[in-house]
């Protein structure tokens, strides 16, 4: 049964025929069909015919956008896509024939979904798990035929940084708490966050000058706003640090993966202490000057908290017994702010934890967070 061709297509036939209540079922029936294990199949070939039906019928659903305007076959829709690197080896996907224009409309659908932030932001961690398990597979792939990752990946990749910066415009103006933010939401913010280090890797080099690119006028813009009245624009440095706030994230984020897919070691310590060193260097702005008087600003508390959950991941993964294999970091970051070792940074992080515990005696969460830190440093 599975093996015939009529069974695919007759759930994307109900997709296309029937209204939204039923097109979302006919999707739900599609995920699990693509779910189904290797083993169902009595040989290779008629496994390769089901994965190629399932993607011409996805291709259809990418190239008219029929149904997509409803939530929930959107969300659906993901959801099928994500389970094809589930349940298939890239190897397998390249031996489609139409892959690559296949690839080339995830990628703009992913694009798309991206800009729409508000709408998908539920929908859009399959893609990027989709996205991420893609490039993961890439040192494994044998044979020349071009995964054309190396084109579409970045892309992405810069469309999810550029869209959660756009973001806080609307989310942070109004500077008020918001369950639904997630700055606010630990949960949602690691499922945003989860499969960006595997991207951001991917094209380290690129991907870290793309970050740096944002990073460095924001903070610019936050150690000029540190200098001014504190009756400045309160709404406008809310959305300051709501930007510094995300990008400190994803730093963090990839700081917390340490894979050498796409470049040496050597070369991913290097771009680690670029990214790492514009976070650091934050760490001596969010205490002086104006900032020094806004710790009861629900944007400040954000900003702090996503400082310390850097610290919390450069920590793992560049102090104590895995700081002796880091001399390239740490030689660049001596370079940059005089860090010449873990020892001096600990120094660092130990006073930003004083400083919170002194300044934030009215905010639970920071001060949990903090002492979380610092349990984690008292143990080893």
């Amino acid at each position: 049964l599975l093996q015939d061709p009529s069974t695919v297509q007759i759930f994307f036939d109900y997709y296309k025929v029937n209204d939204t209540s039923v097109s979302k079922e006919a999707l739900e029936c599609l995920v699990r069909l693509a779910s189904v294990r290797r083993s169902l199949f009595v040989e290779d070939p008629a496994r390769s015919q089901f994965l190629s039906h399932l993607m011409s019928g996805t291709r259809e659903i990418l190239q008219t956008g029929q149904g997509l305007a409803d939530h929930g076959n959107y969300h659906e829709f993901c959801r099928l896509l994500g389970r094809f690197k589930v349940n298939y080896q890239l190897s397998e996907l390249l031996n489609v024939e139409f892959y690559g224009e296949w690839l080339g409309l995830v990628a703009e659908f992913t694009t798309k979904s991206l800009l729409s932030w508000q709408w998908a932001s539920n929908s859009v961690y399959y893609l990027l798990s989709l996205w991420s398990r893609l490039v993961t597979s890439v040192p494994y792939l044998k044979g020349d035929t071009p995964s054309l990752l190396d084109e579409t990946v970045p892309k992405i990749t810069e469309g999810f940084i550029t869209s959660r910066i756009n973001s806080v415009q609307a989310s942070f103006a109004d500077n008020s708490p918001d369950p639904d933010n997630p700055l606010e939401n630990a949960e949602s913010l690691q499922d945003q966050l989860e499969s960006l280090p595997y991207l951001c890797r991917f094209k380290y080099e690129s991907c870290s000058l793309f970050i740096i690119n944002i990073m460095e006028p924001l903070l610019q813009a936050y150690t000029a706003r540190s200098r001014l009245p504190a009756s400045g624009d309160a709404a406008e440095l809310s959305v300051i640090e709501g930007q510094i706030a995300w990008m400190v994230h994803i730093i963090a984020a990839i700081l917390k993966i340490r894979q050498t897919v796409g470049c040496s070691q050597d070369s991913q310590e290097l771009f680690d202490a670029e990214l790492a060193a514009r976070v650091l260097q934050l760490i001596n702005i969010t205490d002086t000057g104006v900032h020094a008087q806004r710790y009861q600003e629900i944007s400040k508390q954000r900003l702090d908290r996503a400082i310390l959950i850097f610290v919390q991941n450069f920590r793992r993964s560049y102090v104590g017994d895995q700081a002796m294999h880091a001399s390239k970091l740490y030689a660049r970051l001596s370079e940059l702010l005089g860090l010449t070792d873990h020892l001096v940074l600990l120094n660092v992080i130990v006073g930003k934890i004083a400083t919170n515990l002194k300044c934030y005696a009215e905010c639970e969460d920071v001060i949990d967070h903090t002492l979380s830190l610092f349990q984690e440093l008292a143990s080893g």
